[in-house]
């Protein structure tokens, strides 16, 4: 196989869903614009030297519908670079850096634009038309079990309590909001224009905003008012709304490319992907997905848990995030350092190249080899990418 490289990567702020900064941007204009911007400032790539673009997206309808993916490509590169969507849900922004790593490294491509976009604000969790398989509902009716109590199936599965949950989520809040301070984001987000109408006095004006701050972290979280909240899924649960991740909107991508193409355009690597793994568990404990995946991607990439130095583990809710790190016995000081989903937003089809780009940037900082970027997935999966940093 072809040696392969990520050569750079970028990604949008994260805004919350119905109410923040994308409320009314299409997921493929937000998507565009990352794109562009990508192209723009990798040294010596031009819009016409990408092969293809493969877009995650979880909810493939509506405004993210008619094959998302080609007109994508048609708003941010040449007519001639094709494009397509991949679904894996959660998983989808990680898997389709993964499949864009196996194209080049087969020799089907030289460079390819991989990530992921969704909008939560525009498009359902579950669709317009959620229609669940009759003979599956019949037989197996807790496959298609809400993600919610899921998360209260591990949490009794595991005696994780609330004021764990509770203490998990405050605490990713606060690692969120201290790396923001501390711009530890600055290098991978890019500045996203909105345009919106507004009518005062019958008048309507359009007004240009540029947004590139994560919306999510809240500074003025406390356990004390994350205790007061109720349980949303089950009577006398702990999944609260304080403790489960944000809905949101958002756009992420990286460019993988060949050596020989490296080479071409003169550019240098950030990282590679060492090893990748999804596996399917039992659907009503979804959450648990990445307990299986990390020790099959970690056996295929010839590493032990001991060799990775930093984890971003997507935190669908504290309670699955809190039951992984206690299945496998993860080491809490590396996992999430600058925050998770509960406190930054979780926009499904983006979430994989986006902690894929944070974990990559944290890594180049604290000069460390080699990092993981795990997740869930509903209906019973977990996905694994492990990487090693390039830029030592």
């Amino acid at each position: 196989m072809r040696e392969t490289y990520i050569i750079s990567g970028l990604r949008s702020p994260i805004g919350k869903a119905k109410k923040g900064c994308f409320r009314f941007t299409r997921p493929d204009d937000l998507a565009s614009q990352v794109i562009k911007k990508l192209v723009e400032t990798t040294p010596g790539l031009k819009g016409d030297m990408v092969e293809d673009l493969i877009v995650g997206n979880a909810v493939p309808e509506a405004e993210q519908g008619m094959q998302m993916g080609r007109y994508i490509s048609l708003l941010s590169l040449p007519k001639e670079v094709p494009g397509f969507v991949v679904n894996r849900y959660c998983g989808s922004g990680l898997e389709a850096i993964h499949l864009a790593f196996s194209k080049v490294q087969s020799g089907y491509a030289d460079c390819i634009i991989a990530g992921g976009t969704e909008s939560m604000s525009m498009v359902p969790f579950l669709g317009y038309k959620t229609s669940p398989n009759y003979n599956l509902s019949k037989t197996s009716p807790d496959y298609y079990l809400n993600m919610g109590l899921t998360a209260e199936k591990l949490a009794k599965k595991y005696n994780i309590t609330r004021e764990e949950s509770d203490l998990f989520s405050l605490n990713s809040h606060k690692k969120a909001i201290e790396a923001l301070k501390k711009g530890r984001f600055k290098d991978e987000i890019i500045p996203i224009e909105v345009e919106e109408t507004k009518i005062t006095n019958n008048v309507r004006l359009k007004q240009k905003n540029f947004f590139d701050t994560d919306e999510g972290p809240r500074e003025d979280t406390t356990l004390e008012a994350l205790s007061k909240l109720n349980p949303v899924f089950k009577f006398g649960g702990q999944v609260t709304a304080g403790n489960s991740s944000q809905m949101s909107d958002g756009a992420a991508f990286v460019v993988v490319a060949s050596e020989r193409f490296m080479k071409k355009i003169k550019s240098k690597p950030i990282a590679r992907l060492v090893s990748y793994v999804a596996t399917g568990v039992e659907p009503n404990i979804m959450g648990i997905g990445p307990a299986k995946a990390i020790p099959i991607a970690l056996k295929k990439a010839g590493l032990k848990i001991k060799d990775i130095e930093q984890i971003e583990l997507n935190e669908a809710f504290s309670a699955q995030a809190l039951a992984v790190i206690k299945d496998l016995n993860l080491n809490q000081d590396i996992v999430n350092v600058n925050g998770g989903a509960i406190a930054l937003g979780h926009p499904l089809g983006m979430t994989g190249a986006k902690l894929s780009i944070s974990l990559f940037n944290e890594m180049k900082k604290r000069k460390q080899k080699y990092g993981m970027v795990t997740a869930c997935v509903g209906g019973g999966q977990g996905v694994c990418g492990v990487f090693e940093n390039l830029t030592l």
